[in-house]
């Protein structure tokens, strides 16, 4: 018990003198707050828009079988090279090569009549202008002339359209580019109008992305972009818009926009996954300040400003901004300095304890 009664009042002064260190320190240590700070400096502005697609072929052939037939000869397959006029698929049909030779026997007979006519016409003048035949005799002979060189035109029109439907038995690209399909190999029977091949001019992939509806009044032909690709994650590629579609999808609440790349990968693909941010405004010289510095209160905007050490609720107007950025038009100027990421706990008159010191990166 005696032992108890000397322990205690050591132990009382131990708690008093915690207690009187905690004050001190919360005195002392209350006022003041670690905070990360930026220099506020101007910067370019670049505003932009967001947007996903895929990459497109604006050169593609989608080549059809214009006649019934036999496949007799594959010229090309998936994936190989053409160029503009190679035979890519042959059909064999008999039909076409038998209409082209009645064609031409039937032409043929006609000049003959042609010829023949053409004599009598100019016999029955010289006999008319010497009196021995009638008028009547001489426009006869004239007019079997002239139907005979009008049947002699149809003849020859017949004559090209049976060697054009022949030409229907041979598929030919239209254009250099890459089989991207060929669906037939020799021996298949083919109809008319079946889709036997596909060709794709690799030179000219463009990007189609979809806008969203509010921000199609920012887009215009020429402006800047820059394009990513899922399959070069750490590449990007300039572009320009080249085309705009005037129509806005009911459901997704988009616009579709044509991009152009200045200088493509060279193993892009139709069908590729692509993102791009397109540049509708560039603004030198904005003084810049990261949103995560902003406190928005009462429909009013403030950063902590360091002044002497010191925290400062300063009231700033904003401007334009980007993703991260906003521009500030009043109440800041270059070489201020803010509190990089405003706590709730800051108060006016507060010491800063500056802590991981940087300057902030522009956009």
């Amino acid at each position: 018990m005696k032992s108890l009664q000397k322990f205690l009042p050591k132990y009382s002064i131990a708690l008093a003198v915690l207690f009187a260190a905690t004050v001190v320190f919360l005195l002392t240590r209350g006022n003041s707050v670690d905070a990360e700070v930026v220099t506020v400096k101007p910067a370019e502005l670049v505003q932009a828009v967001y947007a996903t697609g895929f990459v497109e072929a604006d050169a593609v052939a989608n080549l059809n079988a214009e006649s019934s037939g036999t496949v007799s000869y594959v010229g090309a397959l998936e994936g190989e090279k053409v160029t503009a006029g190679q035979t890519i698929v042959q059909f064999d049909s008999q039909q076409p090569l038998l209409a082209v030779r009645e064609a031409k026997s039937a032409l043929s007979e006609q000049q003959a009549l042609v010829r023949d006519s053409r004599r009598r016409a100019e016999r029955k003048k010289n006999l008319f202008s010497e009196g021995a035949i009638s008028r009547q005799e001489l426009d006869d002979a004239q007019k079997s002339s002239i139907q005979s060189e009008e049947l002699l035109q149809q003849r020859i029109l017949q004559v090209k359209m049976r060697e054009d439907d022949l030409k229907k038995l041979t598929v030919t690209a239209p254009f250099f580019g890459i089989l991207t399909l060929q669906s037939v190999k020799k021996g298949d029977y083919v109809t008319a109008n079946t889709l036997v091949a596909r060709v794709v001019d690799p030179s000219q992939f463009i990007i189609s992305v979809e806008v969203d509806e509010l921000d199609v009044p920012k887009m215009r032909n020429g402006q800047s972009a820059t394009v990513a690709f899922d399959a070069y994650p750490d590449k990007r590629f300039s572009a320009i818009v080249s085309r705009i579609v005037p129509q806005t999808d009911r459901v997704t609440k988009t616009s579709k926009i044509y991009l152009r790349l200045t200088q493509a990968p060279t193993n892009i693909q139709a069908g590729m996954t692509a993102t791009a941010n397109i540049i509708y405004n560039v603004k030198p010289n904005a003084l810049l300040v990261k949103k995560s510095s902003l406190v928005e209160e009462d429909r009013k905007s403030y950063v902590w400003k360091i002044e002497r050490g010191t925290l400062k609720k300063q009231p700033v107007q904003t401007g334009e901004s980007d993703i991260a950025f906003v521009e500030i038009v009043q109440g800041l100027k270059n070489g201020d300095t803010i509190a990089l990421a405003p706590e709730k706990s800051f108060r006016e008159g507060f010491e800063v304890n500056r802590v991981n010191k940087v300057t902030a990166k522009q956009p």
